[in-house]
């Protein structure tokens, strides 16, 4: 398995990681699990933020999977290239969760663009 697909799996638990950091700060903490989705709408501040982070890193997870396979059976990149843009795209998506916790919204939205040009990039070096 290359870098590139292993960073896939990084990026499909990512948002289990921002899910424990809402459910930690909640009224109830990790034990309040009955109705998880109701739970979670209801978080506020640093909780809530975590559960939002979460939800878009649900939403942007497909796009990158989907870039690096394609990236991987164009065959027309080099390994290293699409192993180095892989790195890169999780450090956005660690870089961008850090943003969304500490409330830093203009940073997080400059990173949230980052992410989305790294995915762009395995297109461009597909081609």
């Amino acid at each position: 398995m290359t870098v590139a697909l292993w960073c896939i799996l990084i990026a499909i638990f990512l948002p289990y990681v921002c899910t424990a950091i809402a459910k930690a700060g909640g009224r109830y903490g990790l034990r309040d699990n009955h109705d998880p989705r109701d739970f979670l709408e209801s978080l506020n501040g640093l909780a809530r933020r975590a559960h939002a982070a979460q939800l878009n890193s649900f939403e942007v997870t497909p796009a990158f999977a989907a870039a690096v396979i394609v990236a991987h059976l164009a065959g027309n990149a080099e390994l290293v290239t699409i192993n180095v843009l892989s790195v890169l795209f999780i450090t956005s998506r660690l870089l961008y969760i850090i943003c969304y916790l500490a409330d830093w919204a203009v940073l997080r939205s400059l990173v949230w663009f980052v992410g989305m040009g790294l995915i762009v990039s395995f297109f461009v070096v597909s081609v």
